[in-house]
């Protein structure tokens, strides 16, 4: 089964809008127990989205914790080189991250998953294709994916990949799974149609790793080399 972003999201989103306050924006994530929020249009269109890091600049910026002329190091600055900017920011126009990073429902969940990997992001704001606000997605909903029970997991590998997936008798085949490691047991009828099985498992959604203990009666690996 394909696991997508819609799966696995958060639908009850918080969020707030350009014109938001600072301390509204701190009181949004305080009530909500999350730490960042998309900031939306009146039509609910994603703009941008401000975390508790963007929140955070303002005392990392405050020169009266520190001494007057006071700057971040380098490093910092590299890292962040809008942070002076935000510091001085009294509304989520002013400290939100934008265009906000955002993803379609439909997308996989291992899409979602790269996508945040790459942009080096934490979540992923959920779009329709009207561009509205949905859902969001974080690095805690994909985890999810991870606490599925072993009769779930064993049940798929069953039924989609051995039953429906493979075209060839499977009946030879014994699926076993404990704490998301799955082990395949029996005999295949060639060395090609066992390595697929086995590949094809380790793609499903939860599987953390694949025993493979398969057997053959024809070794056509050589074969099909040539």
């Amino acid at each position: 089964m394909r696991v997508t972003v819609a799966d696995v999201m958060t639908r009850k989103v918080f969020s707030v809008t350009a014109a938001t306050p600072f301390k509204a924006i701190a009181q949004t994530l305080i009530t909500g127990g999350v730490s960042a929020v998309p900031v939306t249009d009146d039509d609910n269109h994603v703009i941008g989205m401000v975390s508790e890091a963007d929140l955070l600049r303002k005392e990392e910026f405050r020169e009266e914790f520190y001494r007057e002329g006071y700057r971040p190091p380098l490093r910092a600055r590299l890292r962040h080189p809008k942070s002076r900017q935000k510091a001085n920011g009294d509304t989520a126009a002013d400290l939100m991250t934008s265009p906000a990073i955002s993803v379609s429902p439909t997308a996989s969940a291992v899409g979602a998953a790269r996508l945040m990997d790459a942009r080096r992001v934490k979540r992923l704001a959920v779009v329709a294709p009207n561009g509205r606000l949905v859902g969001i997605v974080s690095r805690r909903d994909l985890v999810k994916l991870f606490v599925r029970s072993d009769e779930e997991i064993a049940a798929e590998i069953r039924d989609d990949v051995l039953d429906r997936s493979l075209w060839v008798d499977t009946s030879g085949v014994t699926v076993s799974v404990n704490n998301g490691v799955v082990t395949l047991y029996g005999q295949m009828d060639r060395r090609t149609e066992a390595g697929i099985a086995v590949r094809m498992t380790g793609r499903v959604n939860g599987v953390v790793d694949v025993v493979d203990k398969l057997t053959w009666k024809h070794d056509d690996s050589a074969w099909e080399a040539r």
